[in-house]
C-alpha cells in the first residue's frame, strides 16, 4: 500500500497540495491555522497528526479526542451552517465527498478538501493527504506504520480456534453490514474470520435480512442497541450465531472506534479481536 499515491499526495517547495477524493486540486500557500473538521475521522486525523490545536469547529458527531468537545459544533454532512462555518474564517475545511456543501463552501472562498476512507488502503491515503495539507507530510507515513504495526498484534492476539469461523458484523439494523472489502471486513480477514459478506457486494452493502438467515454466521457483532432484537428477526432464532449466543454486543465507544476509518484503528483492531476471543478463545 502507498506506491499508488504517485501525484495524488505532493507537496511543492512553497505550496501544500493534493488531489482530494472528489477529484479537485487542493492547495494552500502555507500551513493552516484555522481548520474545520465535518467529519469525525478527519477530526481524529488532524489531531493525531499533531493539528488539534489548528481545529476551530468540528461535526456534531466528533468526540474524540477529548478536546475537541470544546469546539464549536458545525452540524454534519449537509447540515452544515454555512454562515457559522464562514465566520469562523478557517484556512481549510475537510469534509466527506458525501457532503453537498463543498461547491457551495468553495464559492464562498472557502478552500475545501473532500476526504474519506472504505478501505485499509483507504485510510493510509487520507492520513497521507492531512499530513500534506497540515504541512507534516512525513508524519501521514509514520502513523500509519505505527496502525499496521498494532493491526498485527491484533491479529496475533487471537487464538487458532477462534479463527476460521463466519462472521456477520452489523452496521445498522437496515441492516447495513460491513464486507469483506470494508477496512472492517480486511481488519476481520487479517485475524481470521469468514466474512459471509462477499466482496461483489460492496463494502458497506444494504441487505435482505434473508441473506442473513441464509448465511448461517457463527458470530454476530452488532450494536448493544440492537442486540436484544435479533431473536424477532423473522428466521434469525435458528442463524447458529444466535442459536448459541455467540453475539457480541457492542456499547457505543466501541461503535464510535469502528465507524470511523482513521487513527483509532488500531482500538478498533482490539474490539474485534476480543469478540473472536470471547466467542471461541475459552473453549479447550
Amino acid at each position: 500500500m502507498g506506491l499508488f499515491l504517485g501525484s495524488a499526495v505532493h507537496a511543492a517547495a512553497d505550496r501544500l497540495a493534493i488531489v482530494d477524493d472528489g477529484g479537485v486540486a487542493v492547495s494552500l500557500p502555507a500551513p493552516p491555522a484555522r481548520i474545520v473538521s465535518l467529519l469525525p475521522s478527519l477530526t481524529e486525523a488532524v489531531c493525531v497528526l499533531g493539528g488539534c490545536d489548528r481545529l476551530i469547529g468540528v461535526d456534531r458527531w466528533s468526540n474524540w479526542p477529548d478536546q475537541v468537545g470544546r469546539l464549536p459544533k458545525l452540524g454534519s454532512l449537509d447540515e452544515a451552517p454555512l454562515e457559522r462555518i464562514v465566520a469562523l474564517k478557517p484556512d481549510l475545511v475537510l469534509l466527506a465527498p458525501s457532503s453537498r456543501v463543498a461547491p457551495r463552501l468553495r464559492q464562498l472562498g472557502l478552500t475545501v478538501a473532500e476526504l474519506d476512507a472504505r478501505d485499509l488502503p483507504g485510510v493510509e491515503t487520507l492520513l497521507k493527504k492531512v499530513a500534506v495539507l497540515l504541512g507534516q507530510p512525513a508524519s501521514g507515513p509514520r502513523q500509519w506504520a505505527l496502525i499496521l504495526d498494532e493491526l498485527g498484534a491484533a491479529a496475533r492476539s487471537v487464538p487458532a480456534r477462534a479463527r476460521g469461523h463466519t462472521v456477520y458484523f452489523e452496521i445498522s439494523s437496515a441492516p447495513h453490514a460491513a464486507g469483506q472489502t470494508s477496512y472492517i471486513g480486511q481488519m476481520l480477514s487479517q485475524q481470521g474470520a469468514r466474512n459471509i459478506v462477499h466482496a461483489q457486494l460492496g463494502p458497506f452493502p444494504k441487505l435482505n435480512p434473508e441473506f442473513v438467515v441464509r448465511a448461517r454466521p457463527e458470530l454476530v457483532i452488532v450494536s448493544a442497541s440492537e442486540a436484544q432484537a435479533l431473536r424477532r428477526r423473522p428466521g434469525w432464532a435458528a442463524i447458529p450465531a444466535v442459536r448459541e449466543q455467540r453475539i457480541c454486543t457492542l456499547q457505543p465507544r466501541e461503535m464510535d472506534a469502528l465507524s470511523r476509518p482513521g487513527p483509532r484503528l488500531p482500538e478498533a483492531a482490539r474490539v474485534l479481536a476480543s469478540c473472536l476471543t470471547r466467542a471461541w478463545g475459552s473453549k479447550p
